[in-house]
């Protein structure tokens, strides 16, 4: 026997960004498949030169992409759903915190997501519901001349 479920898919995402989301959704899945030090490696280089991203423009990404695809709008679509909103984040010359770790109460659950000003980005869970195994933040930019 099944339990039925329903997938909230947002709406109001305007047609260029869910062009641009299902852009990102094919490298973000062939991401997806990589072992964690090759995930790791990859978005630290294509962070580079990006502006630390709001919790809006964070929340914006990880909404086109849930409108785009149901499996990171699903349950068990958090690794591709956290790296194409990074990616969509990226694209606009932005980067949130992306991370990967587990739940801290029991049972053990891996999961990913994403960050911007510290809080996870539209988790429905406490700020620190989960342990940080990877992240991979904004770089600072040097402050000089």
């Amino acid at each position: 026997m099944t339990t039925p479920s329903a997938l909230e898919r947002p709406r109001g995402v305007p047609f260029t960004r869910r062009m641009t989301a299902r852009a990102v959704l094919l490298p973000a899945a062939a991401l997806s498949l990589l072992p964690p030090r090759r995930i790791r490696a990859v978005l630290e280089v294509a962070r580079r030169g990006a502006r630390p991203a709001t919790a809006a423009q964070a929340k914006n990404a990880r909404e086109a992409m849930c409108a785009v695809s149901l499996r990171c709008a699903g349950p068990k679509g958090c690794l591709p759903r956290s790296l194409g909103a990074a990616l969509l984040c990226r694209l606009g010359g932005t980067w949130p915190t992306w991370c990967t770790g587990v739940r801290v109460v029991p049972p053990f659950t891996a999961h990913a997501w994403i960050e911007a000003d510290g809080h996870p980005v539209d988790e429905g869970v406490p700020d620190d519901y989960f342990t940080r195994l990877i992240t991979v933040a904004p770089t600072s930019r040097p402050t000089g001349r």
